[in-house]
């Protein structure tokens, strides 16, 4: 169904980003417009969903042309789901920047630039356009970029630079194959592709193409042997710009793997042995390399290569089970990994460190604020009946209908991998004594805030528990939509139809 309104999530946060710069010097007016503006896109997304779901897929043709001419947005249940878990990170990363982002980053533009990002996020989950994909990832890019290195402190900088190295270079794999598709079908649609390059006589070149797109998806994705950018840098930018990275940017990759390997590229048996290889070792290396941490946040990054492996598991089984529970693990990681960023930030204006060693005594202290936090450290390690279960039940699910019994044993040893790294860090960071630790002149520590800054923190944190907690123990209706969205993606002729059957 034909409806114009359906980049409304991007065209509003471009909205709010562009009066945010007009207030440039008013600090507490950012804050607030930031804040009002992310929950009026969070509603402006579930819209969205819930037309998608009464109505089926929405699609727009920019400027009237027709598909595959023009540049098409499309908007089916796992487009306009992301989407909605974009405005919901979004909304609970503004709610804490209220109150642990610091003046002197909020001058040199740190709200803008996070809508800007959300903007360029909520682009790539719309666009139905497989160069436009290349230019939304562009966006986010750069968009990052600048919030990575805002502030300037050594330690982003070498950060920002591994970042955006090989970022960049995953954009040129991406474009290459991007040229290279465009050669053999001259169509750059998705929709329209899909028809094309099934058509292609030349399957070795097809081939080819699109393990470049595997390579340039799994560098944005961080998965195994493409990965090592990653905990190099996210832990490096204050806690509220790591957690919008940690939940959502990886993500952006895995859904384009999602997208293109249902919709263009079918896999075959080359192919989903690649994927299946990729997954296990980006679960076996994201796990161990948790294992080996210090640092919180690092911990946190390797567990999201961890995770990323789950999902990427799903396609390599290329199921509906397991690609359902793919998606269900996307939702539940998604939720979790920002709301963990923003716990560790809390932890830090507490104690002011990030290292285990140097923690402890945290329950002691503050025993409410503790169980609250146990919320997404044991969601992420699947302790039924809460979210981290429920994707991984399908995952092995499909695996076992496939007598996959390889995936199900490293499915099950990331699980315990994961479950031995929270485990370790509740002792270190909960359980053992405090240590008397000397106050920094350069931090401002929770108890200095002002009651509102700490509020917000606190709030963004109590939001994403509860949710997480609404996904594990309203599982049966996640799943449902889970299994439905793979159903599509197994199935993309209503998706084909909707884009190019809409002229």
């Amino acid at each position: 169904m034909s409806n114009p309104y359906i980049v409304l999530p991007v065209l509003f946060q471009l909205f709010v980003a562009v009066t945010l710069m007009f207030s440039w010097n008013r600090k507490n007016l950012q804050k607030l417009i930031s804040v009002v503006g992310s929950l009026l896109a969070l509603l402006i997304s579930l819209a969205l969903l819930v037309k998608v779901h009464r109505e089926g897929i929405q699609t727009m043709q920019a400027g009237g042309w027709i598909a595959p001419f023009g540049i098409t947005f499309v908007a089916d249940a796992l487009s306009a789901l992301l989407v909605v878990l974009t405005a919901i990170s979004g909304l609970a990363v503004s709610v804490f920047s209220v109150g642990s982002v610091r003046n002197a980053r909020i001058k040199f533009g740190y709200f803008p630039i996070m809508h800007l990002l959300i903007m360029g996020l909520s682009g790539a989950f719309l666009t139905g356009d497989i160069f436009n994909l290349y230019v939304w990832f562009e966006i986010i890019i750069i968009s990052s970029f600048v919030l990575i290195t805002i502030g300037g402190e050594k330690a982003q900088l070498e950060g920002a630079i591994k970042y955006v190295a090989m970022n960049l270079l995953a954009s040129v794999v991406f474009l290459t194959a991007i040229a290279i598709l465009y050669g053999l079908t001259g169509s750059l649609n998705m929709a329209d592709l899909s028809l094309q390059v099934a058509n292609v006589s030349n399957r070795g070149l097809v081939n080819v193409t699109a393990i470049l797109f595997l390579v340039g998806f799994g560098i944005k994705s961080a998965v195994f042997p493409l990965y090592f950018w990653l905990p190099a840098s996210y832990h490096t930018p204050p806690p509220a710009i790591s957690a919008i990275f940690g939940g959502l940017l990886t993500k952006v990759g895995v859904y384009a793997m999602l997208r293109v390997f249902t919709l263009i590229f079918i896999p075959d048996d080359f192919l989903t042995n690649l994927i299946t290889g990729m997954a296990l070792l980006t679960i076996l290396s994201g796990g161990f390399g948790a294992f080996m941490q210090n640092n919180i946040r690092k911990v946190f990054s390797y567990l999201i290569i961890c995770h990323i492996g789950f999902m990427l598991a799903g396609l390599g089984i290329y199921s509906t089970v397991a690609l359902g529970g793919a998606i269900f693990y996307l939702v539940h990681d998604i939720v979790v990994k920002t709301n963990l960023f923003l716990v560790s930030g809390i932890i830090f204006k507490f104690r002011g460190t990030y290292s285990m060693r140097l923690l402890g005594g945290f329950y002691k202290e503050q025993p409410v604020l503790s169980l609250l936090m146990a919320i997404p450290l044991f969601s992420l390690v699947g302790i039924p009946p809460l979210s981290g279960f429920w994707g991984k039940l399908l995952l092995i699910q499909g695996a076992m209908d496939q007598s996959n019994i390889l995936m199900i044993v490293f499915i099950l040893l990331g699980s315990f991998l994961t479950l031995f790294v929270i485990a370790r860090l509740w002792a270190e960071v909960f359980w053992k004594d405090a240590q008397d630790l000397p106050k920094k002149p350069h931090i401002k520590y929770f108890d200095e805030l002002k009651p509102l800054k700490r509020q917000a923190m606190l709030a963004s944190m109590v939001f994403l528990s509860v949710l997480s907690l609404a996904i594990g123990f309203g599982a049966e209706w996640v799943m449902q939509l889970a299994l439905r969205i793979a159903e599509n993606l197994m199935d993309p002729s209503p998706y084909i139809q909707a884009v190019l059957g809409a002229n």
